[in-house]
């Protein structure tokens, strides 16, 4: 039954409010403690996709309501609202990189960049590979772009994952973190400017807009 599916993605979208919400909190906590720009920047991410999926939630408690029509017009203003904070995070992130880089600083330690970078790869491909499969079930675009966003986050954690290996494992390359930074600021920038976009097209169906080159998210 559909209302159990819709469900199924009210739970899935409070997962992921959950998690990001512990991982912004303890990424950004050690990424100023430990001065890594990569995981502070990470973590900022995270509370972005937290409003994200709050509107995903909204979505869904509306759908049945009298006012969808007008709700999709607000969530409109929402999703791209979100797509300048990722415009205006990823610069934040780009400057505070090229601070590092020009200062010569680098983190104390890159094992915790390590371990929150495991731990969402791990859980967020447990969601994306759960919000596809009940995409197709619900045949439903906003759950679709929910699951890219999941995926952008495990490729996030991925340019995290890298760096903080090769700060562990050459320790003369003190550089790693900030580059990694650069990476992530680039990355969090197209996933802006996706956002902007798919808030901006005039076939704007909701959610995140994840997929930069127009096509539907999810295919």
């Amino acid at each position: 039954m559909r209302v159990d599916l819709v469900r199924r993605a009210v739970r899935l979208s409070w997962l992921t409010v959950g998690y990001n919400v512990v991982e912004g909190l303890v990424s950004v906590y050690f990424g100023l403690s430990d001065d890594s720009m990569a995981l502070a920047g990470f973590g900022a991410d995270s509370f972005i996709e937290v409003f994200s999926a709050l509107l995903v939630l909204w979505r869904f408690r509306s759908e049945e309501g009298l006012a969808a029509g007008l709700s999709l017009e607000r969530e409109r203003s929402g999703t791209f609202g979100i797509g300048a904070l990722f415009l205006l995070l990823a610069a934040f992130t780009a400057l505070g990189a090229a601070l590092q880089l020009s200062q010569g600083r680098h983190p104390d330690t890159a094992l915790p960049g390590l371990l929150v970078s495991a731990a969402s790869l791990g859980f967020m491909a447990y969601l994306w590979r759960a919000k596809r499969r009940l995409a197709v079930e619900l045949d439903s675009a906003t759950v679709a772009k929910d699951a890219d966003c999941s995926l952008a986050c495990i490729k996030l954690s991925l340019v995290l994952m890298a760096g903080s290996l090769l700060t562990l494992a050459f320790p003369a390359l003190w550089w790693a973190d900030a580059a990694a930074a650069l990476v992530l600021s680039l990355l969090i920038a197209q996933e802006g400017a996706a956002t902007v976009r798919a808030a901006r097209r005039a076939d704007f169906s909701g959610g995140c807009g994840c997929a930069s080159d127009g096509r539907p998210c999810g295919s």
